[in-house]
């Protein structure tokens, strides 16, 4: 199971980055604890938060949509994708079915999958907008492995954030971190972790298999 933000792609700042943008234009007031609060959260989440927190006066479907179309820009004008993440993908998907656990929204998904050459690759791929709560709740970790037809327990969760390692454990299942350079996960997060890496590149099909044993 792959997170997408700080795993497959260098994303978290570019979110922020839209959101950010978004918050000023409105006559929101952007805070410095403002990323770090919306990692992990669903869409719905994060709209409320940028509503009810950062005071942005607009509708929720107009502030979701506004982001959306500000990182898919982003996202048309260079993918930031992580070194070595499509080849981790293909490895372990030639090995096992393989899920996408995202907080992303089902489109920016559906738009990156095809540009980073793994439209298809997944068995499964989860938005948590499509689920009752987002990261650190298990919601978007248990769905994926429903639609998969597999035990979570059974399952090795790769994930970067703090929100992301709860959930996954909360699913759960094994959990190896990469943790996020920009966004570091708490000391308390990362010990619920079964192996950690320092990037996506360093994850091997062995690797999963001896975190899972």
């Amino acid at each position: 199971m792959f997170d997408l933000d700080g795993v497959l792609l260098d994303s978290e700042q570019l979110w922020n980055l839209a959101k950010e943008e978004v918050v000023r234009a409105e006559g929101g007031t952007w805070s410095d604890e403002a990323p770090r609060a919306m990692m992990g959260m669903s869409a719905p989440e994060w709209v409320a938060y940028m509503r009810d927190e950062l005071g942005v006066a607009l509708g929720a479907d107009e502030i979701n949509d506004r982001v959306v179309a500000r990182l898919e820009g982003l996202y048309r004008e260079r993918l930031p994708l992580l070194p070595g993440a499509v080849g981790v993908v293909e490895a372990c998907a030639a090995r096992w079915p393989v899920g996408l656990a995202s907080s992303s929204n089902r489109t920016i998904i559906d738009l990156v999958l095809p540009l980073m050459g793994l439209d298809g690759r997944f068995a499964a791929t989860v938005s948590s907008e499509e689920v009752a709560r987002g990261k650190p709740a298990p919601d978007v970790y248990l769905e994926v492995a429903r639609r998969m037809d597999v035990d979570p327990a059974r399952c090795v969760a790769i994930e970067d954030s703090s929100n992301g390692i709860r959930a996954a454990a909360a699913a759960g299942m094994f959990v190896i971190a990469v943790p996020n350079p920009h966004y570091p996960p708490d000391a308390d997060a990362l010990e619920l972790a079964h192996a950690t890496v320092r990037q996506t590149a360093e994850i091997t099909p062995a690797l999963v298999e001896r975190t899972a044993h």
